[in-house]
């Protein structure tokens, strides 16, 4: 019986990084099919217009992903800051299930809070006020409405601004907001928090309410290589894909 649980986020696929899809495609027919579960935490996808969008390689991605799935294969998956826009049909044609963020998980006896990490970085307000509307029903059909070739017009022209904005602001302002973890993990009463989105992998041991607790950072895949936290009854381990 597989017990093994993947844990994956910030591959940030798109038609001009060939390297990350073609690991994670290999992935998904291969070492994910070990498993009994595989979540994505977030910007599996650098830009999604819409699951209307059949251009390259999302037809590729959704007919693995529903391969690994029909293969028993439970996936999980928590919208990033890059993906927010992945809906229903994209999950009825891949049969991935769609989580809240933040969304609490009983792994293997501990309560453990997942999240993408975006929703930690509050020291960044203006980003944290950009993804407050982002996120309002009336926003996201205002801009699904559009015409898809508008949609992939301004998601390259979002990924260009995307990266000049970063290079304004300081490495603290994108990290997340310590004391916004704590009160997070208080909140839904987590010792323990695994998350992506900083590209920052590491695993912290601090103390909540004066009791140990861990923040497990994911790594973000690059095209040389990707990273999954796998963890099973044993406990857990950093595997290379």
């Amino acid at each position: 019986m597989k017990t093994e649980i993947l844990f994956i986020s910030d591959l940030h696929i798109a038609w001009d990084k060939p390297e990350i899809t073609n690991r994670f495609l290999h992935f998904l027919d291969g070492r994910a099919t070990e498993a009994s579960t595989l979540y994505i935490l977030g910007d599996l996808f650098d830009a999604w217009v819409g699951d209307d969008d059949t251009s390259s390689p999302n037809p590729k991605i959704r007919e693995s992903l529903k391969r690994l799935t029909e293969s028993g294969v439970q996936v999980y998956f928590q919208q990033g800051n890059r993906d927010f826009l992945l809906g229903k049909q994209f999950c009825d044609n891949t049969g991935i299930v769609l989580l809240d963020d933040p969304y609490i998980i009983d792994l293997f006896g501990v309560p453990t809070l997942l999240m993408h990490g975006d929703l930690l970085c509050t020291d960044d307000l203006p980003y944290q006020e950009f993804r407050n509307k982002s996120r309002s029903p009336e926003w996201q059909h205002n801009v699904l409405s559009k015409p898809l070739f508008v949609r992939l017009l301004v998601a390259r022209w979002y990924r260009i601004r995307s990266y000049f904005h970063k290079r304004k602001k300081t490495q603290e302002i994108m990290d997340v907001n310590q004391d916004t973890v704590t009160r997070m993990m208080a909140e839904h009463n987590c010792l323990r928090l695994i998350h992506g989105h900083t590209h920052r992998p590491n695993i912290h041991n601090f103390e909540s309410n004066g009791k140990p607790a861990q923040r497990f950072v994911l790594t973000a895949w690059t095209k040389d290589k990707g990273v999954a936290l796998v963890w099973d009854r044993r406990g857990y381990r950093i595997e290379s894909v």
